[in-house]
């Protein structure tokens, strides 16, 4: 069984709201038995409600991109160091020379490059970003795909074998349920190419079946005289157990493995582990997955930045491009809010060794699909580097307020803590210009 614990938010409401046509004929999974039996009878009814819900792929940039030499450039001036800029799709705005391919598509997401935070530091930065607070002492903090899995009815989360919330490449700090309890971790994965870890049991047959027992035995005493979780009276490890065993006998399991995707639409997303990621995310997505989180790390350029950020956007350019293009060739882009994100930007100027160091105080993070406005470029960066505070600040809290509320989450909603404490959902506010 895989060691991290599997998401629980599949939920017969999500799957109730889409469409029979998705459902019964995925383009990626279609043929496969993927479907379980109240999946089927809820497809059956899904043409009556005419709404799907919304689902969450976040791209995470793991080091710091640079906004320079992305989303937010500034050619011809001193803090450029020589970077090129190309013209975009949306009037008026440029990205950096090394993103042609999602310079095309800039009408269809938008670009927050006024982002601010308050942590110069990896870890805490990080943390700041996923979860829209910054770090507390004695309290962890839930990611945005942990919140999304929350908030679905407890009664509702045993319809899909998948976990739906999930990562890929996952890095330092990887997606996780904080106060909302470890069921809300992401399921960690690597290299779609490569077998998902310990999803294939040592025993088969009767032994396996004798391993189960002898767990059925020790968890009826573990059981005893302890609080029953709210799913009735199997344990919170009962159940994590049972679905582990679910999973590892799905069909479903086959929305992971992108090697049997024709040549050509694997190779637009770029020879990577990352796009290989990407790909894999729509086809979760497709097969009902609310969160689903792509890793690119190796943006910390402190020496020799133009270089490392060419070559990390030499990834990231047909990767990002060719999600949003499936996306909405599965007709998925309107139901699934796209972020990129990271956990700050880099210095305007550069140090002795030609590398950008952290900056928090105005980087960039783009955001589309999902109903959200795109075309639009929001908030601006001073091209001399000498003012650290923006033009229209957007704070990072702001970001996940709007991402939440584009959810049909409540950010007011108050949650009390495992140590008692009242805490919302979000203490952002939703950033107008997307709405």
């Amino acid at each position: 069984m895989n060691p991290f614990p599997l998401s629980d938010c599949g939920s017969s409401d999500h799957l109730a709201s889409w469409s029979r046509r998705r459902l019964l004929t995925s383009s990626a999974l279609a043929g496969l038995g993927w479907l379980t039996p109240l999946a089927q009878q809820l497809a059956r009814g899904a043409e009556a409600t005419g709404q799907r819900p919304k689902s969450v792929i976040v791209l995470w940039m793991e080091g710091g991109i640079s906004q320079l030499e992305s989303f937010d450039p500034h050619p011809g001036s001193a803090i450029a160091y020589g970077g090129k800029a190309i013209a975009t799709a949306a009037k008026g705005i440029s990205f950096g020379a090394g993103l042609p391919l999602t310079a095309e598509l800039a009408n269809e997401f938008s670009v927050l490059r006024s982002v601010t935070g308050k942590e110069g530091d990896h870890s805490r930065a990080t943390y700041n970003v996923k979860t829209g607070y910054r770090p507390f002492p004695n309290l962890v903090h839930p990611s945005i795909g942990s919140i999304i899995c929350h908030g679905l009815p407890e009664s509702e989360r045993e319809v899909l074998d998948l976990p739906s919330h999930i990562s890929i490449l996952p890095g330092g700090f990887p997606a996780r349920g904080g106060y909302l309890g470890a069921r809300f971790d992401a399921f960690q994965t690597g290299d779609p190419l490569q077998p998902i870890p310990d999803v294939r049991p040592l025993a088969t047959g009767d032994r396996q079946q004798k391993r189960l027992d002898s767990l059925a035995v020790l968890e009826q005493s573990f059981a005893a005289g302890r609080l029953a979780s709210l799913e009735g009276e199997r344990t919170l490890h009962r159940t994590s157990v049972e679905r582990a065993q679910r999973l590892m006998s799905s069909g479903q399991l086959a929305a992971f493995d992108v090697s049997g995707v024709p040549k050509a639409e694997r190779e637009a997303y770029g020879d990577s582990a990352f796009g290989r990621g990407c790909l894999a995310a729509i086809r979760l997505i497709d097969a009902g997955v609310r969160c689903v989180e792509v890793t690119l790390r190796g943006w910390d350029t402190h020496l020799n930045n133009t270089e490392g950020q060419a070559t990390q956007l030499a990834l990231l350019d047909p990767a990002l491009a060719s999600l949003i293009r499936g996306l909405k060739a599965r007709d998925l882009y309107e139901d699934t809010l796209l972020l990129v994100a990271t956990e700050f930007g880099r210095t305007p100027k550069q140090n002795l060794t030609e590398g950008r160091d952290h900056w928090p105080h105005g980087f960039s993070i783009l955001l589309g699909g999902g109903g959200l406005r795109g075309g639009l470029a929001v908030g601006e960066t001073d091209p001399s580097g000498e003012k650290q505070e923006p033009g229209r600040p957007i704070r990072v809290e702001d970001v996940h307020a709007t991402i939440l509320r584009r959810l049909g989450i409540d950010t007011t909603e108050e949650i009390t803590t495992p140590i008692g404490r009242p805490i919302k959902v979000s203490e952002g506010r939703v950033i107008q210009e997307l709405a």
